[in-house]
């Protein structure tokens, strides 16, 4: 089932950039994830408003770095445990 999204609400996004970032630029990304893909890229990921967004794509812009794609991505449902039934 699809819900509304609301105005502003923070959004999953992943932001890919050229290159392997070293573990150094994680704290420039602060509250983001960092992976490296085996084609060269790195992936920023995590929930993020505009504000933030555009904020992370500025701080990318200023530090020089090649923007791959910004993509909000479907938040995953969270898996639901069986019931355990009361004796």
């Amino acid at each position: 089932m699809k819900t509304q999204r609301r105005i502003n609400a923070p959004e999953p996004y992943e932001i890919r950039v050229a290159g392997h970032l070293s573990e150094n630029w994680a704290a420039r990304f602060e509250g983001l994830s960092m992976r490296h893909e085996p084609e060269g890229e790195t992936v920023l990921s995590g929930s993020l408003d505009q504000a933030a967004l555009h904020g992370v794509l500025v701080r990318i812009r200023d530090l020089g770095l090649n923007l791959i794609s910004v993509n909000r991505v479907e938040a995953t449902e969270p898996k639901r445990l069986p019931r355990i039934k009361e004796k």
